[in-house]
């Protein structure tokens, strides 16, 4: 699989390296994320046919947007979240005025990174950004309320799983991928990120902060609608399972090539935090 020390190394290089603002961006950036949805970049333009540095700007450019979204999601007036990754949040930190302004900073970078790179990408990452705010309203619209699963299910096709889906279309655009091979890496891509979505509603439920990173049962406090409490833990499980199956059927197509992205989706089940 494609390791995240090559993902790293270019971050380092895009990001300012002096005063607080490049201070609270690398904060964030740094923290220890898995990198998971720039390395589904990189592996979306492998499996097709293209060599991964081509999409290594794009790559760098969706993990800014991504951090750029958990440092917002963070705030008082979001989530209020005390811990992000073990880490006190970037508003804990910094202010919530810096905080801010860091999301906004690595939000305009990641575009210009883009409009240096490879500018035919940016209407998707911007797509997939404009759902996955679209999906933060739902979410916090739906606190304290009693939600339907078709509901639950709109919020995180836009909360979580939108800048997954963008991230394989990126790396499969970048590499001149055929509109089926697209539609393929799309919906292993939804089906993958409402897997990973209902494995975090799980571990939210079974896991320990320690373990998390984060406060467990965060989520129950903030009276949010989840699929263990929607459905029960059993049939959340079983959900999740297959979402995993379905993302790993519609990579048929690519034959042994897909052997990393099928690591991938294991992992995003199988994980403990």
């Amino acid at each position: 699989m494609f390791a995240p020390k090559l993902i790293d190394q270019a971050l380092n290089r895009y990001l300012p390296k002096r005063g607080e603002l490049a201070k609270a961006m690398r904060y964030s950036v740094f923290a220890g994320g898995k990198r998971f949805r720039p390395i589904l970049v990189m592996e979306a333009a492998r499996v097709c046919g293209s060599r991964t540095r081509r999409a290594l700007p794009a790559a760098c450019a969706v993990e800014l947007i991504h951090t750029f979204t958990l440092i917002h999601d963070d705030l008082p007036a979001m989530d209020d979240s005390d811990l992000r990754r073990g880490k006190p949040t970037s508003h804990k930190v910094f202010g919530e005025d810096i905080a801010i302004l860091a999301g906004d900073a690595l939000n305009t970078l990641a575009f210009k990174i883009l409009a240096d790179h490879c500018p035919e990408v940016a209407g998707e990452l911007a797509e997939g950004l404009l759902k996955v705010v679209e999906g933060q309203v739902l979410d916090l619209k739906s606190e304290g309320k009693k939600i339907g699963f078709a509901q639950l299910h709109q919020i995180h096709l836009l909360k979580t799983a939108a800048l997954i889906e963008s991230s394989v279309r990126i790396g499969a655009i970048l590499a001149g991928a055929s509109k089926k091979k697209i539609t393929a890496l799309t919906a292993y891509a939804r089906h993958l990120g409402l897997a990973f979505q209902i494995t975090d509603d799980i571990l939210d439920v079974v896991s320990e902060e320690k373990i998390l990173g984060k406060p467990a049962r965060a989520d129950q406090k903030a009276a949010k609608a989840t699929y263990p409490g929607l459905l029960g833990l059993d049939k959340a499980k079983a959900l999740a399972a297959r979402h995993h199956r379905l993302a790993v059927g519609s990579l048929k197509i690519f034959g042994d090539r897909a052997e990393d992205l099928i690591e991938i989706a294991d992992l995003a089940v199988g994980r403990k935090k």
